[in-house]
């Protein structure tokens, strides 16, 4: 048999390792992106509440804001805009996480396995884990900006209608063209800078501590490479990544929604260092946590239910685990 219909003979996962494994960390995290998307929307919602740079600005022009807390902005969404407007955004949230997930979870293992190496029994440094972490999530954060762009601003379209404010949109495809002819290619990745950073302190938490957590348990405990310890160490990551990425999470979240002039640029904060300051002064240091315990609960099930489908289909398919 030649080389080339050898090739041909193995499995896909083995002809293209980086592609296949791209497709499956797309799917897994595609099914944990719908279960826990109104978790998402409740925290985006919460995140832009009373910005002191909106009053001082005079960009309100409607009235306060008629939410307090997770369980009651949930509740007013749904009996002032539908339940199926808890899942509003996500379309493009589906997007960004094809494009995200698949990049940071094959950037990452490259990293691991090839660039930065294991150690000699096998096991990941810490320190090399925290740098595959934060570099995979930059990387991958930073091609999937625009969608991460288009969702901030979906998921503020029922709010707006509220407020009596026209909508901006009417569905993903004229959203990325409007934002396009407004800002051009600059203006889709408006906002990347704290997408960027929060995404690397959010992977310092979520693939640091997944992937040190996980081969700790395994060297160091009577646990298997199962879906018990695949809970556990998910479970950990989604509390670390929801403490470490929810300042960032703020930031970026109210530079991607402020208003823009022609030029596309922001018209109440000049940068994620401008509009963090403007945060703490106007309304304290604990408004940066603002939505931290939807983010908090909605990271830790989407965690879950990612690094368990990843993982099981990673094993149907024949690819080693992670």
């Amino acid at each position: 048999m030649s080389p080339a219909e050898e090739e041909k003979s193995l499995p896909l996962p083995e002809r293209w390792p980086r592609a296949s494994k791209f497709a499956l960390s797309a799917c897994a995290a595609a099914v944990a992106e719908l279960v826990t998307f109104p978790l998402d929307l409740t925290k985006t919602r919460l995140q832009v509440q009373g910005e002191a740079a909106v009053h001082r600005n005079g960009a309100a022009g409607g009235p306060t804001a008629p939410y307090r807390g997770m369980l009651r902005t949930a509740a007013g969404i749904v009996q002032e805009e539908g339940l199926l407007k808890l899942w509003q955004g996500a379309t493009p949230a589906i997007y960004r996480h094809i494009v995200y997930s698949g990049v940071r979870m094959v950037a990452y293992e490259h990293l691991r396995d090839s660039v930065l190496g294991r150690s000699e029994d096998e096991s990941f440094p810490f320190w090399k884990a925290v740098i595959g972490g934060m570099s995979a999530g930059a990387i991958g954060q930073f091609f999937a900006s625009p969608t991460d762009l288009v969702k901030v601003q979906m998921q503020m379209e029922g709010k707006r209608k509220l407020e009596g404010k026209p909508l901006r949109f009417r569905g993903v495809h004229h959203a990325f063209m409007k934002i396009l002819s407004e800002g051009g290619i600059r203006g889709l990745w408006a906002g990347w800078v704290p997408n960027v950073q929060r995404a690397a302190l959010v992977n310092m938490g979520d693939l640091t501590t997944y992937d040190s957590v996980k081969h700790f348990l395994l060297l160091n405990t009577p646990l298997v490479d199962n879906s018990v310890t695949h809970s556990v160490a998910s479970c950990c990551s989604g509390l670390v990544a929801a403490v470490l990425g929810t300042p960032a999470d703020v930031v970026k979240t109210r530079i991607m929604n402020q208003p823009r002039d022609k030029q596309g640029r922001g018209l109440l904060y000049k940068s994620s260092m401008d509009c963090l300051i403007q945060t703490v002064q106007g309304e304290g240091f604990m408004s940066l946590y603002k939505g931290f315990i939807p983010t908090w609960m909605r990271m830790a099930p989407w965690s879950l239910v990612f690094w368990l489908t990843y993982e099981q289909i990673r094993r149907i398919c024949g690819v080693s685990s992670f």
